[in-house]
């Protein structure tokens, strides 16, 4: 064969490459940079600025957004007067020490948190660790970027960049937000909250996380996310019916539990006995996964068939080459 004929042949079993389109950049928007500059009397932030005054701090500068053009405030603001949201995150004091440690290595506080006015106090939804930390320093005060947008505070998790969330985290500070917000707003449906709690199963997660610290929710996440969706029904409604599920889920969690430590008799030690068992009982494992279709079954037909996969589950079955299988592709909690 010639080398123009093998070039040819080896051109033609070659796999053909498919060519994405790029996208080109989006359309202009928000302020041009000179016109961003708001004055301090201008009524867009006169109401906000005059909060900010009541609580003895001091108007830094008023802009609008580079993004959607919204009115924003740099404040300096009192220290007391700043507090996180109650549904936040629980504090790390090893990661409140560790931040108090750098900003004082730098010699500079240099990144505002956000604020919101509240009734009291303004609202920080994604400053506890930097507040924790301005307060070991001794800082009378701390700078602020605010804004009227109550809503804000329930985006805390795209807002929340100063410490990873693992999935307690997220799932406890969803919980808590949709407690919240039942309170406030008792006739909005869980559904319409979707942007801020991102993921129906943290819901679900967040209630079991409640009733039990250390409950591992990363054996259950994958499964949970192919069948859990928001709900249409009002808030307080969806808590209860989520409460319930956590509960089914936990005794599930028991029954898992139980397999493992007949697994840790047996001679097996790994810190992924949980998964295999979990993996080998999920009734949605092996059901093909279609975006934008519908779930393969309901929660409640999930955790039936769940329950019913692991009364039949049968630890010998268990082979060392499922461990590390499992350990490959686990999750981090």
């Amino acid at each position: 064969m010639s080398p123009a004929k093998s070039a040819a042949s080896a051109k033609k079993g070659a796999p053909k490459k498919t060519t994405r389109r790029r996208r080109g950049p989006a359309e202009a928007r928000g302020p041009e940079a000179g016109a961003s500059a708001l004055t301090l009397d201008d009524p867009a932030v006169r109401d906000l600025g005059a909060k900010i005054a009541k609580a003895n701090g001091a108007v830094l500068a008023a802009y609008r957004d580079p993004y959607a053009g919204a009115p924003l405030i740099l404040a300096s603001l009192p220290l007391g007067a700043v507090e996180a949201t109650p549904f936040q995150r629980d504090l790390s004091r090893t990661h409140a020490d560790r931040l108090a440690t750098a900003i004082g290595a730098a010699g500079l506080f240099l990144d505002p948190v956000i604020a919101i006015p509240g009734k009291d106090v303004f609202w920080s939804p994604n400053g506890r660790h930097r507040i924790a930390a301005a307060k070991q320093l001794g800082q009378r005060a701390i700078t602020a970027l605010l804004t009227d947008d109550v809503a804000l505070a329930y985006r805390i998790l795209a807002l929340n960049t100063e410490k990873a969330h693992n999935l307690r985290d997220r799932s406890l500070e969803v919980i808590r937000m949709a407690r919240s917000l039942a309170k406030e707003q008792p006739r909005s449906k869980e559904s319409e909250h979707a942007t801020s709690f991102e993921s129906p199963a943290f819901l679900t997660l967040g209630c079991a996380y409640e009733k039990r610290d250390r409950f591992a929710g990363s054996a259950y996440n994958s499964m949970l996310r192919r069948v859990d969706r928001f709900l249409e029904t009002a808030l307080p409604a969806a808590l209860r019916q989520r409460e319930q599920w956590a509960v089914r889920l936990m005794d599930i969690d028991d029954r898992v539990a139980a397999h493992v430590k007949t697994l840790q008799e047996r001679g097996m030690k790994s810190p992924y006995l949980r998964q295999v068992v979990v993996a080998r009982c999920n009734p949605v494992r092996w059901i093909p996964a279609k975006k934008g279709e519908k779930p393969p079954m309901t929660m409640a037909e999930l955790l039936t068939r769940m329950t019913a996969n692991l009364r039949k589950f049968d630890p010998a079955k268990v082979r060392a080459q499922d461990l590390a299988i499992v350990a490959a592709i686990a999750p981090e909690e």
